[in-house]
């Protein structure tokens, strides 16, 4: 298999025919061939061969072939040569989301920016495109999807289902439902690529990691629905947890509980956008608030152990890595945030008071000398954590936000892994060019997953 950048250009001739330049009728080795089987996402075309006399690397589709194979629109792409006569244009990459506010200016509602940062992201490297679930059309395997415009607007082209699926689909309730699940099922039966299966659910990670030696080491003790009995005796062993909502985000519904053997039992937690602690001289009166508050939905929280995390003014820090695979498949970390919480805060959350700093600047308060080597030995910890996730997880990943924490001699931890991260650390001035970095690993990604990554002639 060989890979050809090439400029795709329009020709109104009926037939089915493509103009290759001298150079790229070169560059593939077509000279004397008469025809070759082009395809374009899943959908394939015989096509006659004919020179063109042009400098540089142009192919010219004629309109019998373009609407053949549903081409939407010209520009620079990549050839991908299979056998001796059989080629393919793309990539032809979709992002898969939806929303339930949209407009013609914003059909993917508030996440309508980020879709068009990373169409932008693709535009001169493959056919990019965004896409709902009622977008497709299962009967012909066609899809009606979104393209951006030079100037950033949308229009419409039904093209052939992609060769890759980039899944940011933003609702766990909807991932669960019938047409979700069958949606995945039926990308797979057709062996297309589907990166970012689902959401994880706090207890997903450390069920997936239960035997994973190599990540054991820097993971807290977790217990999933636990007994009365054993939060105590978790507490009484590691003087303080986190009691939290298995499916939860943005820190709702999580209580940092505590234990003092001279003062009782204490719960820390988020109320109306204000912070709350309670005192309890009995553990069973702890129990009975959180009964009172949460009832049967306590079956659904996870108790984790507590970690003395370094700290900046007497505030906690704790630091989000936003995980990606390159263009080799290898995993990197792309951007780091360190997160401060809030005075009184059970999170480091920024909705809850936290403060986001650059991961040199927390670090450097922390360790002073010895920061630069904290950092590169957290940045190796995050390798092999998502290598571990990774292993362990039977569908494709390409993307993973780890909740780190470093404690004062040095450890690392990990609380938590998110399968579809937030980009919120991105919003950071000094972090913004991680941003961008981030966009285009996805692309890499993509092209990798849909075999069009690698040197080109």
């Amino acid at each position: 298999m060989s890979l050809t950048s090439c400029h795709v250009h329009f020709s109104p001739q009926s037939d089915k025919v493509i103009y290759l330049s001298g150079s790229l009728l070169k560059t593939l080795k077509l000279s004397g061939k008469k025809t070759i089987q082009l395809k374009f996402g899943g959908e394939s075309v015989t096509a006659v061969v004919k020179p063109l006399k042009r400098p540089g690397q142009h192919l010219y589709l004629s309109s019998g072939v373009r609407q053949r194979i549903r081409i939407p629109k010209t520009g620079s792409v990549t050839l991908l040569q299979s056998g001796d006569s059989e080629f393919q244009i793309g990539p032809l990459i979709g992002v898969l989301t939806d929303s339930a506010v949209r407009t013609a200016s914003h059909p993917f509602g508030s996440r309508t920016a980020y879709i068009r940062q990373l169409l932008r992201t693709g535009e001169n490297k493959a056919y990019m495109f965004a896409f709902t679930p009622r977008d497709i059309n299962w009967q012909q395997d066609l899809v009606y999807g979104y393209f951006l415009t030079s100037q950033g607007g949308w229009y419409r082209r039904t093209i052939p289902l992609p060769d890759v699926v980039y899944n940011r689909l933003p609702s766990r309730r909807a991932e669960t439902t019938e047409s979700i699940v069958t949606l995945r099922e039926r990308f797979v039966r057709r062996k297309i690529p589907f990166f970012n299966w689902s959401f994880f659910n706090k207890s997903d990670v450390y069920k997936l990691l239960d035997q994973d030696v190599e990540a054991l080491r820097h993971l807290p003790e977790s217990v999933n629905n636990p007994r009365p009995e054993k939060i105590k005796e978790m507490l009484e062993k590691h003087q303080f947890i986190y009691y939290k909502p298995t499916a939860g985000s943005l820190g709702i519904g999580i209580y940092r509980l505590t234990y003092h053997p001279q003062r009782g039992y204490f719960a820390r937690y988020r109320r109306n956008g204000k912070n709350v602690l309670l005192r309890f001289t009995q553990f069973n009166s702890l129990m009975r608030m959180l009964q009172a508050r949460h009832g049967s939905a306590l079956g659904r929280y996870v108790s984790q152990q507590g970690v003395r995390l370094i700290e900046i003014d007497g505030c906690p820090i704790d630091f989000r890595f936003h995980m990606h695979k390159n263009g080799n498949n290898e995993w990197v970390p792309v951007g780091i945030g360190a997160k401060k919480a809030g005075r009184g805060s059970v999170t480091t959350h920024i909705k809850n008071g936290g403060q986001l700093l650059t991961p040199e600047t927390a670090l450097k308060q922390a360790f002073g000398d010895e920061a630069d080597d904290m950092l590169d030995k957290a940045k190796k910890v995050s390798v092999k954590l998502s290598e571990a996730i990774e292993r362990n997880f039977p569908h494709t990943l390409g993307e993973l936000g780890l909740d780190i924490g470093i404690d004062k001699d040095g450890e690392v931890w990990m609380f938590e892994a998110n399968a579809k991260p937030g980009r919120s650390i991105f919003h950071h001035p000094a972090l913004r060019s991680q941003g961008r970095s981030s966009l285009s690993h996805i692309l890499e990604h993509c092209m990798y997953l849909s075999r069009f990554q690698g040197g080109s002639s």
